[in-house]
């Protein structure tokens, strides 16, 4: 099973997918945001291409596990996805994932730019895929 990966911003939302088996997520790019019909369309064209059985969205969570206005936001956008997708679409915790990808990203020797997006979402996706083994062992 495919499972895309989305980390939504106010400009960009950075797209990772896992392997067939559900075992490694990767980072597969950014999705500069225009319209939600546009980046709906874009997500869509992203599942089929990788053949994506499901979406995990991250939710900024505050750090004390709030849903603060960046959180409600995210999470109008995934219900508004989830109504244009034929796919289900859940949200998952993403606290600490920026920080996560920007870590790894500048102990990889590369400079900061745009693809921290796409690391993001790799890193919640990652998270989700490593829970969702734990839970099955």
């Amino acid at each position: 099973m495919v499972i895309l990966g989305l980390d939504v911003g106010d400009r960009r939302v950075g797209v990772a997918a896992s392997d067939a088996s559900g075992t490694l997520a990767t980072p597969r790019g950014v999705i500069q945001r225009r319209s939600r019909a546009e980046d709906f369309a874009s997500v869509a064209r992203l599942i089929e291409m990788f053949g994506a059985d499901k979406v995990i969205v991250g939710l900024p969570l505050s750090l004390d596990g709030q849903m603060g206005s960046q959180a409600r936001r995210v999470a109008r956008y995934a219900g508004a996805l989830a109504r244009a997708l034929n796919i289900p679409v859940q949200l998952v915790d993403e606290r600490y994932s920026t920080a996560t990808a920007d870590a790894l990203w500048v102990e990889s020797g590369r400079k900061r730019r745009v693809q921290i997006d796409a690391a993001a979402a790799a890193v919640i996706l990652q998270d989700f895929l490593d829970c969702q083994r734990a839970q099955r062992a």
